[in-house]
């Protein structure tokens, strides 16, 4: 008896509580995530820092592989000394471990360039995701205060995608999309170009 009453005024409560529910609409935006961050004046600011200091990397590169071409085009000297007939056996001999002294120094200069271009874009492009990551942060923030502000109950990313590859929102009714006006507070303090 006692369950059957509680299970009567659950059932009422649900019904009451559903026109309720109706009754407050709720809030919902939209925003494009990926344009704010891509048209966000900071992001290119980022990029065109990490292009320079990329460039430096490949000029440092560069540098050290005329070096080493250098060094191979010296051996290729000593190789035709050493295929000369003329050339007595002990100056052959000297020849042979000069060529040997340099093939080892072109292997290690070699070495040292690839580990110096593996630390140095490693470090770059942890540089790279930890100020994007800031960037995405600050985005993030102001989505989250617009949001409040406005009193909005949701505010989905229509460019998320999902695993799939299918975006998450298909469709939205009535949602307002705020990314313009979002987009306009973080380029107002963008330098003139």
């Amino acid at each position: 008896m006692l369950l059957r009453q509680l299970t009567l005024a659950t059932a009422g409560f649900i019904m009451l509580a559903v026109p309720a529910v109706a009754q407050d609409k709720l809030k919902i935006a939209t925003v494009d995530m990926q344009t704010l961050f891509k048209q966000y004046h900071r992001t290119n600011e980022a990029q065109k820092e990490i292009n320079v200091e990329r460039a430096k990397i490949q000029q440092n590169n560069n540098e050290r592989l005329e070096t080493i071409r250098a060094l191979e085009d010296e051996l290729q000297s000593f190789r035709k000394q050493l295929e000369d007939p003329s050339i007595s056996e002990k100056k052959k001999q000297d020849l042979y471990k000069t060529f040997q002294m340099k093939t080892q120094e072109g292997v290690a200069l070699d070495r040292e360039r690839r580990e110096f271009l593996q630390r140095r874009n490693t470090a770059l492009n942890e540089k790279m995701v930890q100020k994007m990551r800031g960037i995405l942060e600050e985005i993030r923030k102001l989505v989250e205060d617009r949001a409040k502000s406005d009193d909005y109950d949701y505010v989905f990313d229509k460019s998320g995608l999902s695993t799939s590859q299918v975006p998450f929102l298909l469709y939205t009714k009535d949602a307002t999309d705020i990314t313009a006006g979002l987009l306009d507070l973080l380029n107002k303090d963008a330098p003139e170009n």
